[in-house]
């Protein structure tokens, strides 16, 4: 059994993701401040954390900050419609997701699913069946041990990153649209999600590029999606 916090300093949304998520056959733990929450994932075997951004205390940006220097669970923010600045910033230091209040149920129970998915299948150290070694330049991602390598260096990516890269280097020179990319790596149909993947990519150019300002690997195709390839 997976056990999730979530953090939200609002009872009603607190208890409303409780039940959703509680007849998934999930543990849940609450919290009503960020600082609360780090308190919990300190003590408690916690999976995923449901995090909201405006709170007392401790914000949910100040709390991915903190939580990133120890633990790479997956966070999915909890944000207004009008708080794309935060979103942004959220996936920018750390998040995996965002889900927009008010929120649809069956959306929720589908990001959890796939958070998890991708964290236990990275982090949970099993052996990919029929795994393969797959090379592009000086990257080398073994699907056996989920490890990747720049050069013969480690490198060590969020369970999203490391599936969105696997993804790439499995169609390397085509160009993949945003919307094939999420729908591969979240397993459903984005909705205003661009954005979330272009954060993802960009990260990954900060740990696989020696200059990310001039790509070597993955590179942009104004108005189609993004190519990853190592020609010159």
């Amino acid at each position: 059994m997976y056990n999730i916090l979530i953090c939200d300093d609002d009872a009603d949304i607190t208890s409303a993701l409780e039940i959703y998520l509680s007849t998934e056959g999930y543990g849940v733990f609450r919290a009503k401040n960020g600082r609360e929450a780090l308190d919990i994932i300190g003590r408690e075997d916690i999976s995923l954390l449901l995090l909201d951004i405006m709170m007392p205390v401790m914000n949910g940006i100040d709390t991915i900050r903190e939580l990133r220097q120890r633990s790479n669970i997956p966070v999915i923010m909890i944000t207004a419609k009008s708080e794309d600045a935060d979103k942004i910033l959220g996936l920018d230091i750390g998040a995996d997701d965002y889900i927009t209040k008010p929120f649809n149920p069956m959306e929720v129970k589908a990001r959890v699913r796939s958070q998890l998915r991708r964290y236990t299948e990275l982090g949970g150290g099993k052996p990919a069946d029929g795994g393969s070694v797959l090379t592009v330049g000086g990257i080398r991602l073994d699907e056996r041990s989920h490890s990747v390598t720049l050069d013969g260096e480690d490198v060590a990516l969020t369970p999203t990153q490391y599936e969105i890269l696997r993804f790439f280097m499995k169609h390397t020179d085509r160009v993949l649209t945003p919307t094939e990319i999420y729908r591969e790596v979240w397993g459903e149909d984005p909705y205003g999600s661009e954005n979330t993947v272009a954060v993802h990519i960009r990260h990954l150019r900060e740990k696989l590029e020696i200059d990310p300002s001039n790509p070597r690997y993955f590179r942009v195709v104004w108005g189609h999606g993004y190519l990853m390839t190592d020609k010159k």
